[in-house]
């Protein structure tokens, strides 16, 4: 079976590519990759490039699990809040790379990047969750709430307003757009850049300035999915 993670490394950089040939679902599978992916890069490289296919960087948690039962879907959203936490408070640079639609989880993934750059075409970024019927979790409206444009954290989160990459940038999903042939070379220089930063310095300041959002989730996490999935589907 062709995996559905794969790490690559440019140097220092470590390539994370997520491919699923679809549209990079947040399978049991996919999540477990990009946990095995992070290990290998803090131990074999010095920044992280997170990526994904041609037009689809992840349409979030996969649909055929969450609409298979509450408990499925209840341990899938667990998986993949401590995956996303993973990113967010991996020591090492993170520059995520957003090749086409980051919806749901997705989006959230771009949220727990340090650094954020998208390709340039049409394509949404877009926090669906209350669209579709499930009151958003805590890790994603306090990523949402760090990361977001003030006056667009409402419209983004309880409204759910879909962007495309203009406006995912004026609204704090993506640092900056550039043309997709040039996505993957731009975001690995990037990631290389921020690696010439002192290491210990860079781990500990990241630490510091993520530990308490970090905290609080894992601490709240069962009851807070107590509260989403007593009202997913009404």
């Amino acid at each position: 079976m062709q995996s559905l993670v794969t790490t690559t490394f440019r140097d220092d950089v470590a390539v994370i590519q997520m491919d699923d040939g679809k549209a990079n679902a947040l399978s049991p599978a996919m999540l477990t990759g990009l946990a095995e992916g992070l290990e290998l890069a803090a131990s074999k490289a010095r920044a992280v490039v997170l990526t994904g296919r041609a037009g689809r960087f992840s349409a979030g948690f996969d649909l055929k699990i969450m609409t298979s039962g509450a408990d499925a879907a209840r341990a899938l959203v667990t998986a993949g809040c401590e995956t996303v936490l993973r990113l967010y408070e991996h020591p090492q640079p993170v520059v995520v790379a957003a090749t086409g639609h980051a919806i749901a989880g997705g989006a959230v993934l771009l949220l727990a990047g340090d650094l954020r750059l998208g390709a340039k075409g049409p394509y949404q970024v877009w926090l669906n969750e209350v669209a579709i019927g499930l009151p958003m979790p805590l890790f994603v409206s306090e990523l949402a709430r760090e990361r977001l444009a003030r006056e667009r954290f409402v419209p983004s989160t309880l409204l759910a307003r879909p962007c495309d990459p203009e406006q995912a940038v004026a609204t704090g999903f993506l640092d900056a757009i550039v043309d997709e042939a040039a996505l993957l070379d731009e975001a690995c220089a990037s990631a290389a850049k921020l690696a010439e930063l002192p290491a210990k310095a860079y781990a500990v300041t990241k630490r510091s300035l993520r530990e308490v959002l970090v905290n609080e989730v894992r601490a709240t996490l069962n009851d807070d999915l107590d509260r989403v999935f007593a009202a997913f589907g009404r």
